[in-house]
């Protein structure tokens, strides 16, 4: 149950206002009490009008842009987070394990911030789908803010059932993960505090910290006082995510690595969209972990051949189509029935082999998929060293095969059963 905060005191942030604001004298401001003093946010222990100060004097600063702020704001917003009994998910996780290559079987995410202004279609939650085939996903979604078509508004229209995404909550995460790879995290379910900020967000007329702190801040990622003790590896062991801004791809890279991600990958396209383009070339940034125990980040640059697929302009992936119009179209991937060159099918395919490779799976040197899987593995490796290829090879076996089909009705299943 939420704790109640009406009798948590009001906190003043008119010291910290003076310092940050930028047409004055401003003077340092550490990320630690940025992070705080949002901290308070989530309680609604701020006002309006100062919480609208502090998320204007972070932009016009630029320090809502900055890794430490993000890292330690990011921080903050998992403690404030409803609690999930991560023995009981850990435990469910440990049960489930499918190790293969350098997959360990833990959750993997695949989010984007959004504000890239092209309407593509909704790629990284039709990946995470296509993905659960192979890994357990956590993917952590909201609805559109910035787009016609959210995650959450596009898997409400999904028929000939929607899934019951309210229904999937730190008390019934662990069962959902007994019977099922796939996990939609439904953001207001996890974060109830950000209620109180939602009002303020929308009343400013750009995007705020929240658009960036988001994507670090998958409810599965807070380590419990007993895997801090016991070094357990954290649940959330890979991530993909899209930024629509060159310039703050290193900034995220850094702020996953303060986070303490091992395997994650940043990816830009090079139109600022947040997502793997088809269109062209993609900057990214890959963390993974390195022989000493520490962790390094490589940049370079990726393109649709480096996945064998052909490039495709956006025009012919922006549909800018309402949240059922894109859930037809999913369900006519997850059926198998798109044209093997359909540009949006191809722009699927290279984001879904993108997550598989960031995840490890890809490094098998053996293939045993079950159905529908020849067991050729492509070897060959591209920017980055990775295997975008076989990454490909194996998102086109979860739609043939009918696996990702599959876990997404049990999906379905699973959280219609759920009570209210």
């Amino acid at each position: 149950m939420e704790p109640s905060t009406q009798a948590l005191p009001p906190v003043d942030l008119k010291p910290l206002l003076a310092r940050l604001w930028p047409l004055g004298h401003p003077e340092p401001v550490s990320p630690t009490e940025i992070a705080e003093a949002i901290s308070y946010f989530f309680t609604n222990q701020v006002s309006d009008a100062q919480a609208g100060a502090l998320l204007i004097c972070l932009h016009f600063t630029g320090l809502d842009r900055q890794a430490e702020v993000l890292a330690k704001t990011a921080e903050c917003m998992l403690k404030a987070a409803a609690k999930i009994d991560q023995s009981a998910l850990r435990a469910v996780i440990d049960a489930r394990r499918r190790k293969e290559g350098e997959y360990q079987g833990g959750l993997v995410d695949i989010v984007g911030t959004g504000g890239d202004s092209h309407n593509t279609f909704n790629i990284s939650t039709t990946a995470s789908i296509i993905a659960s085939s192979l890994l357990l996903i956590a993917k952590h979604g909201n609805r559109a803010s910035t787009s016609k078509s959210g995650s959450a508004d596009l898997l409400n229209c999904m028929q000939p059932q929607p899934p019951r995404i309210d229904r999937v909550r730190p008390d019934t995460i662990a069962e959902l993960y007994s019977n099922t790879n796939y996990g939609f995290l439904f953001a207001p379910v996890f974060h109830p505090g950000m209620r109180y900020v939602a009002p303020i967000r929308k009343e400013l007329p750009w995007r705020t910290i929240f658009n960036l702190v988001g994507p670090l801040a998958n409810p599965t990622d807070l380590r419990s006082p007993a895997d801090l003790r016991d070094n357990a590896d954290p649940l959330l062991e890979a991530r993909m995510i899209g930024v629509a801004r060159k310039d703050i791809g290193p900034v995220f890279a850094h702020a996953l690595q303060l986070v303490g991600a091992r395997k994650a990958l940043v990816v830009c396209g090079d139109e600022e969209l947040d997502e793997i383009s088809c269109a062209g070339d993609t900057l990214c940034w890959r963390i993974r972990p390195a022989d000493d125990g520490t962790t390094v980040t490589e940049h370079f640059l990726l393109h649709p051949r480096d996945f064998g697929l052909p490039t495709h302009p956006l025009s012919d992936v922006s549909p800018g189509k309402e949240p059922h119009e894109n859930a037809a179209i999913l369900r006519r991937i997850l059926d198998g029935q798109m044209p093997e060159d359909d540009p949006i099918l191809h722009f699927v395919l290279m984001n879904a082999a993108a997550l598989f490779v960031v995840s490890g799976v890809c490094e098998a040197d053996t293939s045993d998929l079950g159905h529908g899987d020849d067991g050729v593995v492509i070897k060959e490796r591209g920017p980055g060293g990775g295997r975008w290829k076989e990454g490909v090879r194996r998102a086109r076996w979860a739609i043939k095969s009918g696996e990702a089909a599959r876990q997404w009705a049990k999906f379905v299943q699973v959280t219609n059963g759920f009570s209210e």
